[in-house]
């Protein structure tokens, strides 16, 4: 089943990210993948949802010997965006477009890595056991990146942070009231349901952490974090009215003002995980 919901990412926001993304993931975890590949070049890197290109910026430098990234994703426009920017730092890379929920180990033969970045959010159950089956089957290690787990912190606190921050779950679950038949992401608990899916396909799983820790050097990506996250949330509130509708605008146009002043600091948990078949190099 194809990610029939997951939102057209624009290259600014993406652009704005890649930074507080690389500060963010686990440099060890991509030391362990570069152990483990070591000698086995020229490597072959599937990339899922690539975006522009951002983690194989930030990983191609920490991997052995030769490499070819093979990109994925469903947006024609970013996928070509994403081969020019590897292509043209030298990075060999092939775009491949496509269902993401539709790979198969067939798909991985002769991969050497599949990594992802910001992606396991958008699946369901039935999604993730399917990746951790093709990934296992395949025998290729996963390093999946910036899995967001539903914990976010701003300061200054506000009351009104908690319920956006429930409210903005529902929303990566869905939505709080789902149509019947709906397709179901796993939202917040998918770095769990990713963990538990490829150690049930025989893997070695390692988690860790790696929170986004934004402040005055950051405030313009905050603010467009802010400006997707409260409207989302809000969308999730129950009941709604002028005086509902009010309270969430004036703490938009408040926690803006605070960015742009300086003065506001947001965390965003995330995992990265690194699973490793049995039958992996």
């Amino acid at each position: 089943m194809a990610i029939a919901k997951a939102p057209r990412y624009s290259s600014t926001w993406l652009e704005l990210r890649e930074a507080a993304d690389a500060e963010a993931r686990a440099a060890d975890l991509a030391e362990q993948v570069s152990r483990l590949l070591a000698g086995t070049a020229p490597l072959v890197v599937h990339d899922l949802g690539c975006g522009t290109g951002s983690m194989a910026r930030w990983l191609s430098p920490r991997l052995p010997g030769p490499q070819h990234w093979m990109l994925h994703d469903r947006d024609p426009d970013l996928l070509n965006l994403a081969t020019e920017n590897l292509l043209a730092a030298g990075i060999p890379a092939k775009p491949v477009l496509g269902d993401l929920t539709a790979i198969t180990a067939a798909d991985l033969a002769g991969g050497s890595l599949v990594t992802a970045s910001a992606l396991l959010d958008l699946l369901t159950l039935d999604d993730m056991d399917a990746l951790a089956r093709a990934c296992t089957t395949a025998g290729v290690p996963a390093l999946l990146t910036l899995t967001v787990v539903g914990r976010i912190d701003l300061l200054p606190w506000e009351p009104l942070d908690n319920v956006l921050c429930d409210a903005f779950n529902d929303h990566l679950r869905g939505g709080a009231h789902p149509a019947e038949g709906a397709r179901r992401p796993l939202g917040p608990g998918s770095a769990d349901a990713a963990a538990e899916a490829f150690r049930r396909h025989g893997a070695t799983v390692l988690v860790r952490e790696t929170p986004w820790r934004l402040g005055a050097a950051r405030s313009d990506l905050i603010a467009e974090w802010l400006n997707g996250f409260v409207p989302a949330a809000a969308r999730q509130l129950p009941g709604g009215g002028s005086d509902l509708d009010n309270c969430v605008d004036s703490y938009l146009a408040r926690r803006l003002e605070q960015a742009a002043a300086g003065e506001l600091r947001v965390t965003v948990e995330h995992v990265d995980l690194l699973a490793i078949p049995g039958g992996a190099r």
